[in-house]
């Protein structure tokens, strides 16, 4: 399947998660050869963000190829349960659930209503909810508890990658020796010359907890490749949020696959 096809369905799962606070945090710290991945992952766990709702806006740039597109979105969520963004007058809608992915466009009178399906088909593992939003806060995709990890050497982020990598896929996570959230993830398969890499490039405190700031993703399939930039502006936490979300009636449903 070429990239092309399913970058519409990238898009949707962009449409997520992240907040701005007014301080930006910088990663200073060395890099301490004794720690062992053991007592990385620790650090990196206490670092986990809660809260019940999220508001804020998010300022997103698209680049496939020559194409290039950039837009700021209203983004509305219920921790582990709704993430929902709206473009400017409501011409763009998203709600992803735990078991949905849900969008429509009043511009080309088009919808498209689906699951996670064919992104774990891309990808080659299961993808859900819970590894969605892990992306956009700055979380591992998964859960490092779950299996055997050791340190690579590297001089400016804790390296992690399984003891055993998978068969079908390889994975790494960088890990911020100042605060202990991920400077990067990434998924290669290279039978299949596909590559998923998450750039978390800034970070900043909300309520005393520390959410991304910037995020660069990159999808890689053979010579194609698709850019997407975040960058949240502004936030606010665990207020009243509504998810109006209805698809229009005649719409044509987008075909992915």
């Amino acid at each position: 399947m070429r990239l092309y096809k399913v970058s519409a369905l990238v898009l949707l799962l962009v449409l997520s998660v992240s907040c701005r606070s007014t301080k930006t945090l910088t990663g200073t710290a060395e890099i301490d050869k004794n720690m062992s991945a053991k007592q990385i992952i620790r650090e990196n766990a206490k670092q986990e963000v809660r809260f019940k709702t999220l508001q804020a806006k998010v300022r997103i740039d698209y680049t496939e190829g020559d194409n290039s597109n950039g837009t700021t979105v209203n983004l509305r969520m219920e921790k582990d349960k709704v993430i929902w963004m709206s473009a400017p007058l409501g011409v763009a809608r998203v709600m992803i659930t735990q078991d949905s992915v849900r969008f429509y466009d009043k511009l080309n009178n088009q919808y498209f209503d689906g699951d996670f399906s064919l992104l774990t088909r891309l990808l080659g593992t299961d993808i859900d909810f819970e590894k969605v939003q892990n992306i956009f806060l700055g979380e591992p995709i998964f859960n490092l508890k779950d299996d055997t990890y050791v340190t690579v050497p590297n001089d400016s982020s804790y390296v992690l990658q399984p003891k055993e990598q998978r068969a079908l896929f390889e994975l790494f996570f960088l890990v911020n020796p100042g605060f202990f959230k991920l400077d990067s993830q990434q998924l290669y398969q290279p039978n299949e010359k596909r590559m998923l890499q998450i750039d978390y490039k800034k970070y900043q405190t909300v309520s005393k907890q520390i959410f991304p700031e910037n995020i660069r993703i990159i999808a890689v399939e053979k010579n194609d490749e698709i850019i997407i930039d975040l960058d949240f502006k502004a936030i606010s936490l665990n207020g009243e949020v509504r998810f109006p979300f209805n698809i229009p009636s005649g719409y044509k449903e987008i075909e992915l696959e």
